[in-house]
């Protein structure tokens, strides 16, 4: 069946008619909402999204289920293989990279290598370290070839990309392209938004509820334990009073310590930071439960901010058929995505948008720019935004779409593969991030950069992470932990207490 739009899919069908759509070159097998289906009665404190379910045998012969299609397979360095580094590790050392303060005719320098052998030498790492790179949310799938020509221009995008400045070496055009697509994509009305190509996730954070501090001064904010640090660092940065909520066993926001935190400060505006997709577990908070819980509260619209960090899943979840729905068109204020995450770029970077109506709130006329202050940095990186829009014109809507299904397909064989060799894991439902018991071998947790907490680890499956990759992987936690035996829960109710054992 192949990978295309759904006609039910309200957001990616609301995009505005000048996104263009790539034609399919070859299908991409499965659908990645076969999974089991779970009643929504049943409470998330049994675990049940966390579920490791198994499938029969007969459902095995995978083939290449899941493998990103030709428009989404940008692979110009090989980052779906595995590359050995066998080179001199001295040449990356500190007495190797350190600049001289004295000429090099200095006796002390006389042993400096050259600084193509020491570029040569990281190119090798690199090459090896990205190509086991498991633990963080990085798509390796791209070839911005075409672009490097670019790397000579100093592409600054000072001020508010909307308003021209006196700086004319910029790629604002490209910036409001960008920001005009995931406007459309998360259903936001023409000329009904703002939002700007930041400089990373954390930067979308810290601009939202920026923007929440000045429209609501004495308001609180309330955040899931499981939500991005970045969060209480906004909190902490702007001195807001806020509130830890509990997180449930799956990592999404306890929706009844958010309710008894919101009636504690009933007379104070509600600022709400919701995850869509946890940092760690890939947990989505469901936004439609807190805006029916604000509404039986009889909190009104002018009293409430919500922000959705999606550093991962908001640039996700519209391309997954009967996902919720993410959308400007429910009473939500603000959304921040990575760009180097799903979409793939050589350099963190991120786009966060908002209402229009909002930034007035910040906005200010810079003589100097003969421009607007509407953002958090002063100096933008431009390049950032020219990379974006190549990877979104090149992919294009199908090609997002086959990327976004073949990664949660790999997920769920992954989580499959490790459950049948016996070791404890869990993948929630809309996640590509799948969990597991921590290794106990803190060489193995290097070598595959794995993202740990307490006694459990994570693997987020993306584009350029193969079912090749995930048979080595999961054969070496095998021999390894043969050898050096499992991990045990630190505490009765750990995190990987908590988590379910393969049935």
């Amino acid at each position: 069946e192949k990978a295309v739009l759904s006609s039910s899919s309200t957001n990616v069908r609301s995009l505005r008619s000048g996104i263009a759509f790539r034609k399919a070159a070859s299908p991409v097998e499965g659908d990645a909402q076969n999974e089991p289906e779970i009643s929504s009665e049943t409470s998330v404190e049994t675990e049940v999204h966390g579920t490791s379910l198994f499938e029969d045998d007969d459902d095995e012969d995978i083939g290449h289920v899941g493998s990103a299609s030709p428009w989404a397979q940008f692979d110009s360095w090989g980052a779906s293989e595995i590359h050995n580094f066998g080179g001199k590790s001295y040449l990356m050392e500190p007495e190797s990279v350190r600049i001289p303060l004295t000429d090099r005719s200095d006796p002390a320098n006389k042993n400096l290598p050259s600084e193509t052998e020491i570029l040569d030498e990281y190119e090798e790492l690199l090459r090896h370290r990205s190509s086991v790179h498991l633990g963080y949310p990085y798509n390796l799938n791209y070839n911005n070839e075409e672009l490097h020509k670019f790397m000579k221009y100093s592409i600054n995008n000072l001020g508010d990309p909307f308003v021209s400045s006196n700086y004319g070496v910029h790629s604002r055009q490209f910036e409001v392209a960008v920001v005009d697509f995931f406007a459309s994509l998360w259903g936001a009305e023409k000329d009904s938004y703002w939002g700007y190509v930041t400089s990373c996730g954390t930067e979308g954070n810290l601009h939202a509820i920026l923007l929440a501090r000045e429209l609501h001064p004495d308001g609180v904010l309330y955040a899931s334990n499981d939500s991005h640090y970045s969060i209480f660092k906004a909190a902490k940065y702007y001195r807001m009073d806020s509130e830890p909520i509990k997180s449930r066993s799956g990592g999404e926001i306890d929706y009844q310590h958010l309710e008894r935190k919101i009636l504690k400060h009933k007379d104070r505006p509600v600022i709400i930071s919701l995850n869509i997709g946890t940092t760690v577990k890939g947990a989505v908070d469901d936004l439609d439960r807190v805006l029916r819980m604000l509404h039986s509260l009889g909190i009104p619209r002018e009293k409430y901010y919500i922000h959705c960090d999606g550093a991962l899943f908001a640039s996700m979840i519209p391309f997954i058929d009967y996902a919720p729905t993410l959308s400007f068109q429910k009473p939500i204020d603000s959304i921040a995505v990575s760009g180097h995450k799903m979409l793939g770029c050589p350099m963190p970077c991120g786009i966060t948008v908002t209402r229009k109506s909002h930034i007035k709130e910040v906005e200010e006329h810079i003589a100097y720019l003969n421009s607007v202050d509407t953002t958090i940095m002063g100096s933008r990186n431009g390049q950032a935004a020219l990379y974006l829009w190549y990877t979104l014109r090149r992919k294009g809507l199908e090609g997002l779409k086959a990327e976004v299904l073949g990664s949660l397909e790999n997920a769920r064989h992954l989580r499959d593969t490790l459950g049948q060799r016996g070791i404890r894991c869990q993948l929630n439902d809309l996640s590509t991030t799948v969990v597991m018991e921590k290794p106990v071998c803190p060489q193995f947790i290097k070598k595959w950069q794995l993202a740990c907490e307490n006694d459990i680890a994570h693997v987020v499956v993306m584009p350029n992470i193969t079912r090749e990759k995930i048979g080595v992987f999961v054969d070496e936690f095998v021999a390894m932990r043969e050898e050096n035996g499992a991990m045990e829960p630190m505490w009765p109710k750990s995190p990987l207490s908590r988590l379910h054992k393969w049935r």
